[in-house]
């Protein structure tokens, strides 16, 4: 009689942080940038459509890179960073440490730092939840919480960014021993992003320099 093999390890999908703000914002940008570079492109005269395609190739990319790109993703095995004109990916067993400062960094076993883009810090944020934290200590100077409470009311006493950062904290030290989770740090520039704003960089420079 055979025996059955182990079953497989359950796999999830990676978590995924991205800033709201910042997605709002570059999508708004967007259809901005739309509206003006396309009335100029159709109704434009002379050099006009060519200075809007410059413009539109230039500032396309770069809203792109610094509003909607961003975004950490936190996996079993690794941790992805995706930031405006880079994707860094760092096997958890690389990781020496999450934190948050004035920014979201992570460094490295070997001392570099990347700045987390997707996970801004709001000091206005880390006000507001300090006040939250006081509230409850005057409303219970002894500690005490009730049957009800739960991780969510702890969660609403931090700032999002802060929490951010210990979920990842978290992470790297439960996962860092995982035979997955072994490797070095891998580093890939987001071509897709940096070609279309240098070209529209070089027409514009070079329709302003011809007059």
């Amino acid at each position: 009689m055979t025996s059955s093999p182990p079953p497989a390890e359950p796999t999830y999908a990676d978590r995924v942080y991205r800033s709201s703000a910042g997605m709002v914002g570059g999508a708004l940008l967007l259809a901005l940038i739309a509206w003006i570079g396309g009335d100029a492109l159709i109704r434009g005269e002379g050099r006009t459509p060519w200075l809007a395609l410059a413009g539109v190739l230039l500032a396309v990319p770069v809203i792109v890179a610094f509003a909607l790109r961003p975004a950490v993703f936190a996996g079993e095995d690794r941790l992805r960073i995706r930031n405006p004109f880079r994707t860094i990916t760092l096997p958890w067993a690389a990781v020496a440490e999450v934190r948050a400062g004035y920014s979201s960094e992570v460094f490295t076993q070997e001392g570099a730092k990347y700045q987390l883009w997707a996970v801004p810090v709001s000091l206005r944020q880390r006000k507001r939840a300090s006040r939250r934290q006081m509230q409850t200590a005057q409303d219970d100077p002894h500690g005490r919480t009730s049957v009800t409470a739960d991780v969510s009311d702890s969660r609403a006493r931090v700032a999002p960014a802060d929490q951010t950062v210990a979920d990842l904290r978290e992470l790297a030290e439960r996962n860092a021993s995982r035979p997955g989770a072994q490797g070095e740090p891998q580093i890939r520039w987001a071509y897709e992003v940096v070609a279309p704003a240098v070209a529209g960089a070089v027409l514009l420079i070079v329709l302003l320099a011809i007059g």
